[in-house]
């Protein structure tokens, strides 16, 4: 691909951020490893040694003061101005970024500067005929998916949902790492500022980094099957989901939806509960390696999907299954 693409990747707590290593997958869709430069705007004393085995030609690290100072400095802007630093030392064909609260802001930024298209909120991207970039996302309140394509020459700006690629494997080398002194840039007065980030408090393990994941549907009837639930979680080391009508119903907080709508997953295993397996549930978990479903409709599209299956009542399958696996333990 001429020109490449950059990451624009992000740093927390001294750490790459989980999306940076999905976003090095989703960049072997359209590009070799060679033609990936990954740029991090990190503080003076990040230790690189963590970028071992990230699969990208080059690594360029913005090192400012202020990169890792989430108070008061207005730390989106200044996010921004250092990606379009980086920007403009590359050049890229394609800029990656993921859809957190952090890349939202600066993936449009960066488009906006550059007069670019973007697309957003990504769960899939590849290669058109014209060596375009072509990505699918969800559309009508996820209930589609569409394709898009880049027209024209121009950059092309993407951000990716969390969750939608796997982690890149590792590679055997260490990516060539540049240093650059940026901490003379700054952003200019009046623009927004981070007053304070408030943390939500989740439930056990994340979504997004869980090995294991168990999730309940409209089948499960009520909010109470959901304990019953977070004792077989708690047995695995599992996180703990839903399906989009579970949380619509209240029975469980909107933060534990997966599906188009909700959250991507990648576990090994992913056991379902009363979940039927509509199309949106499914884009949501479809990297997911194994899945384990239990619903009382032998016809429902769950099955069609999943490695195991067991047609029957869940109020007597779960239980006699709980059991086995504390037997294990």
């Amino acid at each position: 691909m001429s020109n490449g693409v950059l990451i624009v990747g992000e740093v927390v707590d001294g750490a790459l951020h989980p999306t940076v290593r999905q976003l090095v997958n989703a960049a072997d869709r359209v590009a070799d490893a060679s033609e990936v430069t990954l740029c991090l705007a990190v503080g003076g004393s990040f230790d690189d040694g963590c970028l071992e085995g990230v699969s990208v030609g080059e690594v360029i690290l913005l090192e400012h003061p202020d990169a890792i100072s989430d108070e008061g400095g207005g730390v989106y802007s200044l996010l921004t101005e250092l990606a379009c630093d980086a920007m403009e030392r590359v050049w890229p064909s394609v800029v990656l970024v993921a859809k957190t609260d952090a890349g939202s802001v600066i993936s449009a930024r960066i488009a906006a500067r550059f007069d670019a298209g973007l697309a957003s909120d990504c769960i899939d991207l590849a290669l058109n005929s014209e060596g375009r970039v072509a990505v699918t996302r969800p559309v009508h309140g996820g209930s589609a998916m569409a394709v898009y394509e880049f027209s024209g020459d121009g950059l092309q700006v993407v951000s990716v949902r969390p969750g939608a690629f796997e982690p890149a494997p590792a590679s055997a080398d260490m990516p060539e790492v540049e240093r650059v002194d940026v901490s003379g840039i700054g952003v200019e007065a009046g623009v927004p500022v981070l007053v304070e980030t408030v943390l939500e408090e989740g439930e056990g393990i994340p979504l997004e980094q869980a090995d294991v994941v168990v999730s309940g549907g409209r089948g499960l009837g009520g909010p109470e099957p959901f304990d019953n639930l977070r004792e077989l979680c708690g047995l695995l080391n599992a996180a703990l989901g839903a399906s989009r009508a579970a949380c619509d119903a209240g029975w469980i907080d909107h933060s534990h939806q997966v599906g188009l709508t909700g959250k991507s997953i990648s576990p090994t295993t992913y056991i379902t509960v009363g979940i039927s397996g509509a199309s949106q549930h499914m884009a949501g978990c479809s990297s997911a390696r194994n899945i384990v479903a239990i619903d009382k409709d032998r016809e429902a599209n769950i099955f069609s999907h999943a490695r195991y299956g067991v047609v029957g009542d869940w109020a007597k399958v779960l239980p006699a299954f709980t059991a086995a696996v504390a037997e294990l333990d």
